[in-house]
Order: C-alpha cells, then structure tokens, then sequence
C-alpha cells in the first residue's frame, strides 16, 4: 500500500531532473536525497523496463515510506539508509558504479518540515532536535551550549545572518531555550526584522540544522566521490535552495572532474512555484563527467 498522497513531499522540477539526468532504459541512477521518492519514482518510470535507481536517505524515517512507494518497481528500485557523502560505497556494493546518472535535491522535505517533534520548523512548539539522524548533538545543544561567539560565527557561516551577533547575544541571554518555537521568538525580537514572507528566524534555524547534520562537508563529499561513480559522460543534477550550496556546487563544477550542460542555473517555473511554494529557491545545476 502506497503511502498517503496527501502527506507526501512534492518533488520540486521533476521533468527537469529527468532531462538533465537524460533517463534512458538500461541507465544506472543514485538519488543521494530520496525523501518520498518522488523523483525515483519518475526516474524509474522514464527508464522503464530496464532502468535502475539507488535511492539513499540519511533519515531513517523516511526509509519505510520511499521503500512502500517503490515496492511495485521491484528490484529496479534499491533503498539504503545512509548519508550521501559516503554515496560511493553504497553505489560500488549495489553494483550502481559506473553510474549514469546521481541526484541530489538538498535541503529538507515537507515531511520532517511538518513532523513537529522534529523540531525543524520554527511555526511549531517542538524540541530542538534538527537532526537527520539520531546521532550527535541536537540544535539544543548547540543553541544552550555553544559560547556566544561560536554561535554568532555559527549563524553567520551557515545562515549568512548579517544580525548574528545579536541574535547570539539575545539567545544567550534568554538560556536555556527548549524549544522551536521559544527560540523563533527570541531570534525574530532581537534581528529586528519586519515580519513578511519570509520569517525572521529563517537565517538562524538554517543555520542551526546545517551545522548539525554537517551538510557543507556531507555535500562536498558527496559531490567528489559522485564524480569519480559516474560513467564518462555521466549526469550530474543538483537542487539547491540557498546560496551556501549552490555557491559550493558551482564551485566544484567549475574545478572538479565534471563540466556544465548548461551555462544558466535553472529555476522551477511560475506554475510550479504557484503550486508549490516551498520551491520557489530552488536552482538547478547539470554537469556531466569529463
């Protein structure tokens, strides 16, 4: 039985990614970000009969849902619990190396956006947790216990926050601070932002939950060793949604083992982004192995 349609994540430019990743029957595809297996699913079908598609997702809960929603692709469809930055292993033991195609759609999907004990979204009283995973320190732990200034540089590095250092100033002296929705109030009454349509408290919890999970270092990982699992001529397709990953992708195409397909970063079209908000960020790079 499918998972409810109704709670599914919605794949942000799901033709797009199909062409730039250039689908074909007999194709070997890695989805590094699997979430609800919205683009495996169009993947697989664009490939049909005979296409294959790894999907790996860090967060162990969203194993059981992706592996429901592929289970009428058989064995064309193999689902791994792991962090894309160790993608290459997990492709060369699945036999999905010389790949001809990998993905990765980054940020968080609706559904750990929408789970409140998750603690991702700053709309919800929930724990601050951020984590992908169980392991390792919490945005709790960072936020109660990280030095002032280490939180300011924090918020700064990974939020691009020009106010961090007041926003760590009014964090620290609110402590302890337990959960989400505590912290969005502290943080929007000290940036001294105009509340409009994009929260004030946006910059910091990207922050938060990028230093957690050590997206940065987890995607320039993932971005090498997905080069060296490509075939020559190999598709590489990248989903960002703000500026500190893209400029990193960008950064890798233009030194790295891959060239762009496009001179242009793509963006979702205006139906797209009226239909689903949450991808009006997104930016799309193709490359292909030199």
């Amino acid at each position: 039985m499918q998972p409810n349609s109704a709670i599914l994540h919605e794949p942000v430019m799901t033709a797009q990614v199909v062409a730039g990743l250039a689908a074909r029957p007999g194709g070997a595809y890695v989805d590094c970000t699997l979430g609800d297996a919205g683009h495996a699913v169009a993947i697989l079908e664009a490939s049909a009969p005979t296409g294959r598609v790894l999907g790996l997702d860090a967060d162990p809960e969203a194993i059981g849902p992706a592996s429901a929603r592929l289970r009428p692709f058989g064995k064309r469809a193999v689902v791994v619990n792991g962090n894309f930055g160790e993608m290459d292993a997990y492709a060369r033991a699945r036999g999905f190396v010389p790949a001809d195609g990998v993905l990765f759609d980054l940020g968080v999907s609706s559904r750990q956006l929408d789970a409140e004990e998750r603690g991702f979204s700053f709309r919800r009283a929930a724990p601050l947790d951020m984590r992908f995973t169980p392991e390792g320190a919490s945005a709790a732990d960072l936020v109660n216990g990280l030095p002032e200034r280490e939180l300011a540089d924090l918020i700064y590095a990974f939020g691009e926050e020009p106010r961090s250092r007041r926003i760590a100033r009014a964090i620290a002296a609110e402590r302890p601070i337990a959960g989400a929705e505590r912290l969005a109030e502290v943080v929007a009454r000290a940036s001294g932002y105009r509340r409009g349509r994009t929260h004030p408290a946006t910059r910091t919890f990207q922050a938060l939950r990028i230093a957690v999970n050590d997206e940065i270092g987890a995607l320039r990982r993932g971005l090498a060793r997905a080069a060296s699992a490509l075939a020559a001529g190999g598709r590489l397709v990248t989903i960002a949604y703000h500026s500190l990953e893209d400029r990193e992708i960008k950064r890798f195409i233009n030194d790295g083992d891959v060239r762009p397909v496009n001179k242009r970063v793509l963006k979702p079209d205006s139906d797209e982004t009226a239909r689903n908000r949450r991808s009006r960020s997104a930016r799309m790079r193709v490359a292909e192995r030199v």
